[in-house]
């Protein structure tokens, strides 16, 4: 059975600027902004939510199905889908528009400039959770605010069920949009900051809007992560990482683990530590789908971690 990734395929562009942006950008003068910056350093990685989210389900052996809009400039990441053997069979190609794309520039204080194109992800209602087969669970991860609702509501209605992932498309939606989308979930992930948000545009403290899911996750960097459940709260150890190199998308590799222990049918300890040791593992690599653990590889740097077999 498959796993439904409703979400975002976007190019992320990379640019490292070799300087400060404070060296550049007088606090006197930022109300006539006009400043250029030499970035040596330049890449093009593979992204997106559901691109990301799915390339780590597959890595586990699960089944994932991408359902996203997409551009007149698809072909590049097409050919790669193909190439890792992902369906990508409810990616809908959305004529005269671009993929989602972000343009990144980073300075050597790790400071961040980003400019974020949503393009053809605003069309993503145009795809339809009843157009897939075979699904057992879904997950619906930032996208267009319209395919988001809709999504929701169609899984909803055909009694599939599915993980809500706010994520940075949290912002798009007010406190009543947020609980509707609680109700209507089945389990629902977020980082800290993102409760903290949820929780204030709700109302609600995190432990009632817990009540509205089977699970709410809340990962907490570096000191890992918080499941709530009916039973009580589990708490997930960070699993450490062997190089930090690039945080870039280690949350979706941490919903992957998530889903692949839901469809699994796992305690939620186990979900929980598999879905820690895939941040672990993405954050070693740079961009969000250039690490490639084998299975046994991650059985392995499972039992090392918590002394306990995986498969």
């Amino acid at each position: 059975m498959k796993t439904l990734i409703c979400g975002s395929l976007a190019y992320d562009t990379i640019m490292v600027f070799h300087d400060r942006f404070k060296h550049h950008i007088l606090p006197e003068q930022i109300h006539i902004l006009n400043v250029s910056f030499l970035v040596p350093d330049l890449r093009r990685e593979f992204g997106g939510c559901a691109g990301n989210i799915a390339y780590n389900l597959q890595l586990l052996g699960g089944q994932p199905q991408i359902m996203a809009t997409v551009g007149d400039d698809y072909a590049l990441y097409a050919r790669r889908l193909k190439h890792l053997t992902l369906d990508a069979s409810h990616v809908k190609e959305i004529a005269e528009s671009y993929t989602a794309q972000a343009f990144i520039t980073t300075d050597m204080d790790d400071n961040q400039i980003t400019a974020f194109h949503p393009g053809a992800m605003n069309f993503s209602h145009l795809n339809h959770v009843a157009d897939a087969r075979d699904v057992k669970l879904g997950i619906v991860s930032p996208d267009g605010r319209d395919g988001m609702l809709q999504h929701a509501r169609e899984f909803h209605a055909a009694g599939i069920p599915f993980v809500f992932d706010p994520g940075q498309g949290m912002p798009m939606f007010s406190g009543e949009e947020l609980l509707d989308f609680m109700q209507l979930a089945t389990y629902c992930t977020v980082n800290d900051y993102e409760a903290k948000l949820l929780c204030e545009r709700t109302g609600k403290t995190i432990e009632e809007l817990a009540r509205e899911v089977k699970a709410l996750i809340v990962t907490l960097g570096g000191n890992g992560s918080e499941i709530y459940t009916q039973a009580g709260r589990v708490k997930i150890p960070c699993v450490k990482a062997e190089i930090l190199v690039d945080p870039t998308g280690c949350g979706d590799a941490y919903r992957a683990g998530l889903l692949y222990g839901i469809v699994q049918g796992w305690a939620w300890e186990k979900t929980g530590r598999l879905a820690s040791l895939m941040g672990a593992i993405k954050i070693g690599q740079r961009g969000g789908q250039n690490h490639k653990p084998q299975r046994e590889e991650i059985a392995a740097r499972y039992l090392k971690s918590f002394g306990e077999t995986l498969w």
